[in-house]
């Protein structure tokens, strides 16, 4: 339901006037949001592994609510106008016709940080506690705000397509948080009834250690789309890559959004020796095989041209450009399911160190491939960021199989560790 937004706020964008312009902009500055929220996204794994007792849940909600606070000003500190106008324009280059409607759409995403390190928080605690369909009821109301939200802009107002756009992200993730707090009360109340768990007291140290290279991971992951979005600002036919980029990523998150989901329910299943991994994989495999085949029969059949041009309401002009891409990525919802058994294997052995090593090293190699797809072989911009991102993402599942393969073996041999492991 939430990989439902994107094409949802790109066909309305579409709709509206200089779609072309505002389309790059939003999706320019739903990039900048990602990068921005990314430190708290991991709250939701946070609270789902330590969240045990009441000691440990108000240990994790000073972490979490400080942290969310921090970045609100970061990002306060990042709309303001001269530091913008250095981000878009010395360091992104981003072209003239985008740059001024994307300052304008980031201002919209201000409240992000902190509603959604709120709601990640509390779908954590949510999710340890088995009340998973309380979670898809919180998405269901994010949905259903933002979808309201952005038809009463883009039929009542007068505001710009990537205005409309942002606008209505921030009003569905503030009625989630809402949502979400009011549903965890039952979770919380559980939690105070056992005031120390068996792991003893969790310390702010012990959960930075826990957390900070979750955190990094996050950053490095989000932090792709707008690397992505600055090579392309310096591509050939920049403005129709940049146009494109979000209704492409939004369809194949969709297919994606299967295998984010997968991460959690491999903390929660997976077992404390990993008695459960058999299971877990082979359900892997099938959903895996499902979600990419899935992508692959709208990339490769004349669905494609209903979903851009009918659906999301692209011109013919940009329809034809946006399947190329679209057919490169038909592999990644394949590997996101791999990467959440990866990460959910490591995430219960508390060793969060080689997550982040893996996103280091997958953002290394797709920068690299995209500077010389672009730089040195002139392709369009589009094009060059859908062949990095694969090729990142399956070289990332190759570098977690050892430390999978060390987890698993150890969990198997001796009783589950008491302490968190950082390497």
């Amino acid at each position: 339901m939430m990989a439902v937004e994107g094409p949802l706020i790109a066909a309305i964008i579409a709709r509206l006037p200089d779609a072309r312009e505002n389309l790059a902009a939003y999706g320019v500055a739903f990039a900048f949001g990602l990068l921005l929220e990314s430190p708290v996204v991991m709250l939701l794994s946070a609270a789902t592994v330590l969240a045990e007792d009441r000691d440990s849940y108000l240990t994790l909600r000073r972490f979490g609510y400080g942290l969310s606070g921090l970045l609100t000003v970061v990002m306060v500190i990042a709309v303001f106008p001269p530091v913008f106008d250095w981000l878009a324009g010395s360091l992104f280059g981003l072209p003239e016709e985008v740059r001024g409607l994307t300052h304008g759409a980031l201002v919209f995403l201000l409240p992000w940080p902190a509603a959604i390190g709120y709601r990640r928080f509390k779908q954590g605690l949510l999710i340890r506690h088995g009340l998973t369909r309380q979670v898809a009821t919180g998405a269901v109301v994010r949905l259903a705000v933002m979808a309201a939200t952005a038809v009463v802009l883009a039929l009542a107002t007068p505001l710009r397509g990537a205005y409309v756009g942002t606008f209505a992200l921030s009003a569905g993730v503030i009625a989630e948080a809402f949502v979400a707090g009011r549903m965890a009360r039952r979770a919380v109340r559980a939690l105070e009834r056992n005031p120390i768990g068996t792991r003893g007291r969790l310390t702010m140290r012990q959960t930075a250690v826990f957390y900070v290279p979750l955190a990094l991971t996050s950053m490095l992951a989000m932090g792709t789309q707008p690397m992505v979005t600055f090579f392309m600002g310096e591509s050939r036919m920049a403005v129709e890559s940049l146009a494109v980029l979000p209704v492409v990523s939004g369809l194949t998150f969709i297919f994606r959004s299967l295998g984010l989901s997968f991460q959690e329910v491999g903390l929660v299943l997976l077992g404390p020796r990993m008695e459960h991994f058999r299971s877990l994989r082979s359900f892997a495999l099938i959903l895996a095989f499902a979600a990419s085949a899935g992508l692959a029969a709208i990339a490769y059949s004349p669905v494609a041209f209903i979903w851009f041009q009918g659906i999301s309401g692209l011109s013919t002009m940009l329809t034809e450009f946006a399947i190329p891409p679209l057919r490169l990525l038909v592999l990644l919802p394949a590997l996101s399911v791999v990467l959440s058994l990866q990460r959910s294997m490591l995430l219960t052995a508390r060793r969060t160190t080689s997550i982040t090593l893996a996103s280091g090293a997958e953002i290394v190699t797709i920068a690299g491939l995209l500077w010389v797809g672009i730089h040195v072989f002139d392709v369009v911009g589009v094009i060059s960021a859908a062949v990095a991102l694969v090729i990142g993402r399956f070289l990332t599942n190759l570098w977690l199989i050892w430390p999978c393969w060390q987890v698993k073996a150890l969990r198997r041999s001796r009783r589950p560790a008491t302490q968190i492991e950082t390497v």
